[in-house]
């Protein structure tokens, strides 16, 4: 994809068809955390009612999908982040064409999340995560895994790639593929811009995984299938946000 077409309308001319799935990893969340609060299971469910009745309303286009499906585009971010803007309605689902890929992307996520805490310790077990398959059918999206621009595939400053996905949504465009700046083999990573990509209402396949910092980089370990990945402190270290971390702050 040329990195000088600046119009919608010669945006969608690159349009292209994807049918497959993604991956996205999140943090595995707990229906039974609410229980110690309640005496009965209709309590519990009235619970979680209230709870998320506290929420922001699902979008109405997204409103038949499974919760990992629309979250991403339920929440307004109050930062931005590479092809969303702090405050922008307009939802964005990050996914990656391989698991590998979204736990690269996490395990760099969760070395930042300490990065900017310096204060914070550094817990010694693994986090647990879910990561979730999604079925996905659309026939715009718009691949710049092979663009030259280097903005495009910035370590942190996300105006560029920001600017971009403004104006694939202007285009009509649904998806956005490209290439992952934090996994070391060139993964792809795809950005859902609408919820109309979906082709099954809820995750096609999950797995579980552990992930933990520790003084020799980042542990990754799925239980079925059987995985493990390592990344070394070196894999992150050209993202300037990472420059001032101690990695002996880990155990």
């Amino acid at each position: 994809m040329s990195s000088t077409i600046s119009t919608p309308d010669a945006l969608r001319s690159e349009f292209r068809p994807f049918r497959g799935q993604c991956w996205r990893v999140v943090e595995s969340q707990y229906v039974i955390a609410t229980f110690p609060l309640v005496d009965t299971l209709d309590e519990q469910a009235r619970l979680e009612e209230l709870l998320d009745a506290t929420k922001p309303p699902v979008p109405r286009e997204c409103q038949h999908l499974h919760p990992l499906l629309y979250t991403p585009f339920r929440y307004v971010p109050k930062y931005g982040s590479r092809f969303r803007r702090a405050g922008q309605r307009e939802g964005a689902f990050y996914s990656t064409e391989r698991v590998e890929t979204a736990i690269a992307e996490m395990a760099f996520y969760r070395v930042l999340f300490f990065a900017e805490s310096p204060d914070m310790k550094i817990p010694q077990g693994f986090a647990e995560y879910t990561a979730f398959a999604a079925s996905i059918s659309t026939d715009c999206v718009i691949d710049i895994t092979g663009a030259t621009d280097p903005t495009l595939a910035h370590l942190n400053d996300y105006s560029a790639t920001q600017a971009f996905a403004d104006l694939a949504r202007a285009a009509g465009a649904t998806g956005i593929r490209s290439t992952s700046v934090r996994c070391s083999n060139g993964g792809v990573v795809l950005s859902w811009l609408s919820c109309s990509v979906f082709d099954q209402t809820e995750p096609v396949m999950r797995q579980s995984w552990h992930i933990r910092v520790t003084r020799r980089g980042v542990q990754a370990v799925c239980e079925s299938p059987r995985l493990a990945i390592q990344f070394e402190p070196t894999a992150f270290a050209a993202d300037p946000r990472l420059a001032a971390f101690s990695w002996e702050r880990a155990i």
